[in-house]
Formats: C-alpha cells, sequence, structure tokens
C-alpha cells in the first residue's frame, strides 16, 4: 500500500435547500492508498455518502479537488454496492452479476468465467438461474456483491451494504468479503456505523465528525491478514480498540444527537 489511490485536498460540498445552504463536508484532506480496506464510521448525517457518492462521480465537489489514480484502459474506475437492495428483478442471479461486464460488452466466455467464479465463491453457483425475489436478503446482498467484484473495478465503493442484515448473515458475509477481497486487494471505501465491523475489514479506518462533516482522527488497524472474524474478535487487543474508537465516535454521535434536538426545537 505505497502509491496514493484517492486524494482529497480540501474538497467540501455545500447543498443549496429552500433553507440556505447547507454544508455537508467540511473541506478535507484525505490521502488513501493503492490497495486500502479504509472504513468510514461517523454519526448519522455527516456526509459519508455524499463522499462516497462524489467519489463514485454522482455528485460533484463544491469545492477542493478530487484526485483518482487512473485505472487499466479495459477496467472501470469504481462499482458500487449500496445498502439496499439494487438487483434487477427481471434477471437472474447470473444476469446480475454479469451485468457490469455486459454493459462493457466483454466476450461471453470471459462472462461466463468471471461470473461462474464469483457466484462460486460467494456460494451462489446452484441458484445462477434463481431470481431476487427467490433470494433471502443476505443471498441478495452476495450477488451485488459478486457483481461488483465481476466487473473488476479499480475501485470497490460500499455504503452499509450489511446493514440491514442479521448478526449471523453479517458475519457470514464479512468472512466472504474478506476472502475475495484477498484474491484482489482492491481499493476499498467501506461506510459502516458499526465499530466492530470497522475493525473486522479496515486496514485504516477515519472517524468522522458530527455535521458538518469532516475527519476527525484516522486509526491504523494493526491486525494481520488474513482474518477471521470470530477469532479475531475473541483477541483482547481487539476489543481494546474497538473501546478506544467507540470513545473517540461517542462524543460525535452525541454532539450530532444534540443539533438534531436543536434544530427541531
Amino acid at each position: 500500500m505505497s502509491d496514493v489511490k484517492i486524494r482529497l485536498r480540501e474538497l467540501s460540498k455545500v447543498f443549496q435547500t429552500q433553507a440556505g445552504d447547507f454544508t455537508a463536508l467540511a473541506p478535507m484532506n484525505l490521502e488513501i492508498p493503492t490497495g486500502c480496506f479504509f472504513m468510514i464510521v461517523g454519526p448519522s448525517g455527516c456526509g459519508k455518502t455524499t463522499l462516497l457518492r462524489i467519489l463514485a462521480g454522482l455528485e460533484k465537489p463544491s469545492g477542493g479537488t478530487l484526485e483518482i489514480t487512473k485505472p487499466a484502459a479495459d477496467r472501470p474506475s469504481n462499482s458500487m454496492v449500496f445498502q439496499g437492495d439494487s438487483l434487477f428483478p427481471w434477471m437472474t442471479v447470473f444476469e446480475n452479476a454479469a451485468y457490469g461486464l455486459r454493459m462493457r460488452k466483454r466476450p461471453e466466455g470471459e462472462i461466463r468465467d468471471v461470473v461462474g467464479h464469483y457466484l462460486q465463491r460467494t456460494g451462489l453457483s446452484r441458484f445462477h438461474n434463481s431470481y431476487p425475489h427467490q433470494l433471502s436478503g443476505g443471498m441478495r446482498q452476495r450477488v451485488s456483491i459478486a457483481r461488483a467484484f465481476a466487473n473488476d473495478p479499480d475501485i470497490l465503493l460500499m455504503d452499509e451494504p450489511f446493514s440491514a442484515l442479521d448478526e449471523q448473515n453479517k458475519i457470514l458475509l464479512q468472512e466472504e468479503l474478506l476472502r475475495i477481497w484477498e484474491e484482489t486487494r482492491k481499493t476499498v471505501m467501506f461506510i459502516t456505523h458499526s465499530v466492530d465491523e470497522a475493525v473486522t475489514l479496515g486496514d485504516r479506518i477515519m472517524i468522522m465528525t458530527a455535521h458538518p462533516g469532516r475527519a476527525k482522527q484516522i486509526v491504523d488497524v494493526p491486525f494481520e491478514r488474513p482474518r477471521r472474524v470470530l477469532e479475531l474478535r475473541a483477541k483482547p487487543e481487539y476489543g481494546e480498540l474497538v473501546y478506544s474508537i467507540w470513545g473517540h465516535l461517542r462524543d460525535e454521535v452525541q454532539r450530532a444527537r444534540a443539533l438534531d434536538e436543536g434544530s427541531a426545537s
């Protein structure tokens, strides 16, 4: 993780509303190395998703600069995995997972091999002809992950992809994500409200302040890879790191709550 993949310089975002300007992101400076699994935690409304949407090209910053190293000519810049169900209901599991490759007009033989590989890695091979309504929530998120990796993006953007799942499915998908990521070591930007998830998955964790969002602290995660979720969480050092990060985050959550109560009164 030596080369810088993403660089933010005084990046900010202001939305114009009927009530006036709303600053979602205060000027932010940040460098993310190539191959880093970068986690973002912060209170609701701190601009986490806005930042991810700027990186995805879905929003334009109001100020500052965003520099992203260009990918190889035959590779997309990024793929995004959303919090909610983003599958096409009229497509099968295979067709959903193949969507990005087909949009890029890749050869059918390549699509068959690549999609088959990621369906196997996510435990979905026998469901390749199933439709989203026939799958559980956890299985639908596996399809989203398979689609993102199959498209072979330079950067993977993930917006709370496991937040709606029960704890058992969440742990299983965290382990699957880590196994797949170990194959490629893609640069990942992952938003979560869970400090446990941030420490389990991440190389670095950015703690954001309450609105307007800015980087309060960046924490390096010292645990070696590959990781197994339950074994990692049994370590005393894991609990100590989670407790330390939560201490920083708790102040911002309480400040965000005070701001919400103040604006509502």
